[in-house]
């Protein structure tokens, strides 16, 4: 047998594509158990972490050399980084004001809103068949829009669009910039969400000072939740074809409501189930069907 083989690698790509989806698939959870901290606060606790253990990341694995990673990364980098801090900020809000779940399925329109993006920005063929996968997950939103309506809760839809939003331009980003090493971009996203959140933070004057109990769940989305399995996708990703990076990232999608449901028995309304269903068939369409043709 050959150590290191494709098979090996793809076997390993799986691993850390379906590991990260775990990691992230506990925000959810973390934000419902934090007591006292405002979303703000949150935000600014998980982004200083987030910083903190990226430096530390990026300085074992690269030494100084990420100083010059951090340059030549240049004006793309720093936009990809901002666009990935609002899809930061929007994202504790959206967790905040609706449930999981309808936030989660929101979250997974991102792909579709990238395509459409890349169309208007980058020129990239959008095709008939992605159409109509676009159209699907267009009314699985709406379904979950018209629920945020009914029950008070559509500025939480309308931050879990905006966060995807921010997902994917930021995706759009990285391919504006693929011959540059962008991965600089996402302590640019910490660094930018750190500012944003300690401004806001004096400006709604809640104050820095939060509990033990919920700096420690902050700090640990940070670390974990987000930076480990962020570190795992990037590895994990290159081993992947896009269309089965995307599938394989569902179960983020699939295992958040799952937490929710079994620690604090949070359950979905009706029109969220059936708006996060059709949507996410619109995903496992459109994977399943590049994967198909070899894309």
């Amino acid at each position: 047998m050959i150590p290191d083989s494709k098979y090996d690698n793809r076997g390993k790509g799986v691993f850390l594509v379906l590991t990260a989806g775990i990691f992230w698939s506990f925000a959810g959870l973390a934000v419902r158990l934090i007591e006292f901290a405002s979303e703000w606060q949150i935000l600014f606790f998980r982004s200083t972490t987030l910083v903190a253990f990226l430096v530390l990341y990026l300085l074992v694995t690269r030494g100084l050399a990420v100083i010059d990673a951090i340059r030549s990364c240049g004006k793309i980098g720093f936009f990809a980084g901002f666009s990935l801090s609002l899809a930061f900020c929007t994202w504790i809000h959206a967790l905040t004001h609706t449930t999981v779940a309808n936030a989660l399925f929101l979250l997974s329109t991102a792909p579709f809103i990238a395509a459409l993006a890349g169309w208007w920005l980058l020129g990239e063929r959008v095709t008939s068949t992605l159409i109509w996968f676009i159209l699907m997950a267009t009314v699985g939103v709406v379904v979950m829009v018209a629920e945020g309506y009914q029950f008070g809760t559509l500025f939480g839809t309308f931050m879990g669009l905006l966060s995807a939003t921010g997902f994917a331009l930021f995706a759009v980003f990285l391919r504006m910039g693929k011959n540059t090493d962008l991965v600089p971009a996402v302590l640019w996203a910490g660094v930018c969400a750190t500012i944003i959140s300690g401004l806001m933070v004096l400006f709604t004057g809640v104050g820095f000072e939060v509990t033990v109990r919920d700096w420690l769940l902050c700090a640990s989305m940070g670390i974990f939740q987000v930076g480990v399995g962020l570190v795992m996708f990037t590895h994990g990703a290159k081993y992947l074809p896009a269309a089965e990076i995307t599938l394989l990232s569902l179960t983020e999608i699939v295992l958040g409501p799952v937490w929710v449901w079994l620690v604090i028995r949070e359950v979905p309304g009706i029109l969220t189930v059936i708006g996060g269903v059709i949507v996410l068939s619109a995903i496992a369409g459109q994977s399943f069907f590049t994967l198909r043709k070899g894309g």
